[in-house]
């Protein structure tokens, strides 16, 4: 028995061996699954004037930054395409018009030779201005191309100097390319108004803010952030609703981004087929100043306008991001019906707001929207109480119910077993 199954693997060897000569390596590669994109991060780094302050771990902002750069740069991940740009590195003068174009790439985005990396930090000295918003439209194309993830990471110690180019302006224009680019901001004077500044540009690309007034905090917050650059993340797909059903794009299941005004109504289809379950949810990212009290709905309807389940949520106060989800099952077709009511029903999603803000706040454009769509197996049967939004764990709550039920009325008859015993004694 051994020896046949000796002479079965070498003759399956031998046949293995044959498939490669005949296909070459190339040709099976054509049919794989293609390569995935590398990951791109832009470091921005702020080297005006003030960052001559001596303000940090008992060294200058500038000289902190350096060390931080040179730990990062070793420590990059090797997938991962590294950049940097510099702001405020060249220009000395006086002249506003001037100072406000002083950025550029100081190493290009690209595979990382740590070596020339580090030789380029190590000559940046600080000089000028701070131009937030040019660098971060520059930042954006060293970054352009490819559908892999993106993310620029600013760091600064002070406000932009070079409006009306308002940074934060940019970073929304940025957001509504759809290019899924990510800005995280790290501020090194805890300033209100820097934060205010910053934090705006990292909410309106959905990044991150934070303050660090330490060499190590610097290095460690940085690294973070290449690394999850390199992490595997989904994409959203850039769509467009539309303003009636009629019009509305047709969606697969995945995860889709948009953008809505303040009190907007958007439209989207999607087919369910009998014995699935649509499941949507939806969340409207509040990227600017909006006034108290606001909602979001996310509603399901037929293509007649007739609601089948509606799911919303509402605010009072400052919350970054409102989210509204629902659940439609739709029922299998009995096996004497026509096969022609097997075919998949077409259901219109309705998202809308109830978003406001002052005169002074900009509408356009509109505030992120991120759409998930997924269609699953329905319920196995009709009764299945988790088709009527109740989740799986509706036995839990009848237990609890019969147990209250039941603990209620021995309570009650050991009372009244306790008043007659009194009356007699």
């Amino acid at each position: 028995m051994i020896t046949r199954k000796r002479l079965a693997a070498r003759a399956c060897g031998l046949l293995a061996a044959l498939a490669v000569g005949l296909f070459p390596a190339s040709a099976t590669a054509a049919d794989g699954p293609t390569a995935k994109e590398p990951p791109k991060v832009d470091l921005v780094l702020d080297v005006s004037g003030s960052m001559r302050a001596e303000d940090i771990d008992g060294q200058s902002r500038m000289a902190a930054a350096k060390q931080a750069f040179n730990e990062v740069i070793d420590s990059v991940p090797d997938e991962v395409r590294l950049g940097i740009r510099t702001l405020g590195a060249t220009y000395p003068g006086e002249d506003k018009a001037l100072g406000c174009k002083d950025t550029k790439q100081l190493y290009p985005v690209g595979p990382l030779n740590r070596t020339e990396a580090k030789t380029a930090v190590a000559t940046l000295a600080p000089t000028g201005w701070t131009p937030i918003g040019p660098a971060l439209l520059a930042a954006a194309q060293d970054l352009d191309g490819g559908d892999g993830t993106k993310r620029i990471v600013l760091i600064t110690d002070g406000e932009d100097t070079c409006a009306p180019l308002d940074p934060c302006e940019v970073a929304r224009d940025i957001a509504a390319k759809g290019i899924h680019l990510v800005i995280d901001t790290l501020g090194l004077v805890p300033d209100a108004k820097i934060r205010a500044q910053l934090t705006c540009i990292a909410e309106a690309t959905g990044g991150t803010y934070t303050s660090v007034q330490h060499t190590a905090e610097l290095s460690s917050r940085v690294k973070q952030l290449v690394d999850r650059a390199a992490e595997p993340v989904v994409n959203p797909v850039a769509t467009e609703g539309a303003k009636q059903c009629a019009n509305a794009p047709r969606l697969k299941p995945g995860l889709y981004s948009d953008r809505e005004t303040f009190g907007e109504h958007r439209w989207y289809r999607v087919e369910v087929r009998p014995g699935q379950e649509l499941r949507a949810s939806v969340s409207i990212a509040a990227d600017r100043a909006v006034n108290n009290d606001y909602g979001v709905l996310l509603r399901a309807t037929t293509v007649h306008g007739r609601e089948i389940v509606r799911g919303s949520e509402a605010g009072d106060g400052r919350t970054d991001v409102l989210s509204a989800g629902l659940r439609y099952p739709k029922a299998e077709v009995d096996a004497a019906d026509d096969e022609a009511e097997e075919a998949p029903e077409t259901v219109c999603l309705q998202v809308s707001n109830s978003f406001s803000a002052p005169a002074s706040v900009k509408t356009a454009p509109g505030m992120p929207v991120e759409l998930t769509v997924d269609v699953v197996d329905g319920p196995d049967e009709a009764s299945d109480a988790a088709a009527f939004g109740l989740g799986r764990g509706w036995w839990l709550l009848a237990v609890l119910a019969l147990a209250g039920l039941a603990a209620g009325v021995v309570w009650g008859w050991i009372s009244r077993w306790r008043i007659s015993v009194w009356r007699t004694n």
